[in-house]
């Protein structure tokens, strides 16, 4: 708020804008600065559908139940499995449809022990088991 040098009228009720001009200006120079920055194009491979897949697909099969329990006992679908049988069953999965795997599903318990699920990991990997998941119950 500004004074008026007469003494008799009161104050001059006049708004400086000057600051608020100076606000405006810079804010107007940082959005040209990085608008030019938020235009350019990103690069994204979509998957495309291939020409020779079949209209009618198939179904997938039904997933592979995979449970380690606390004790480090592993259940092929709720059948004791010991660990160095998993390699051949998982192959023979791979084996009978190489394009449309099982989903091997599984389901650790939170204090089993974590050197039998790396040991599985490495027996799926080594099987060629591309579909794994992780479930929790």
């Amino acid at each position: 708020m500004a004074f008026s040098s007469n003494a008799g009228e009161g104050p001059m009720a006049d708004i400086n804008i000057i600051p608020l001009c100076d606000v405006m200006l810079v804010l107007l120079i940082i959005f040209m600065v990085t608008a030019p920055q938020l235009s350019y194009p990103i690069d994204i491979d979509l998957p495309q559908r291939s020409p020779n897949r079949p209209d009618n697909p198939v179904d997938p099969p039904e997933p592979i139940k995979l449970r380690i329990d606390s004790t480090g006992q592993v259940y092929w679908n709720n059948s004791p499995t010991p660990v160095s049988a998993l390699r051949n069953m998982m192959e023979s999965e791979v084996q009978r449809d190489p394009g449309n795997q099982p989903t091997l599903e599984l389901d650790v318990n939170e204090s089993a022990d974590y050197g039998v699920l790396t040991k599985v990991l490495a027996e799926a990997k080594n099987a060629q088991m591309l579909k794994i998941g992780f479930v929790k119950n």
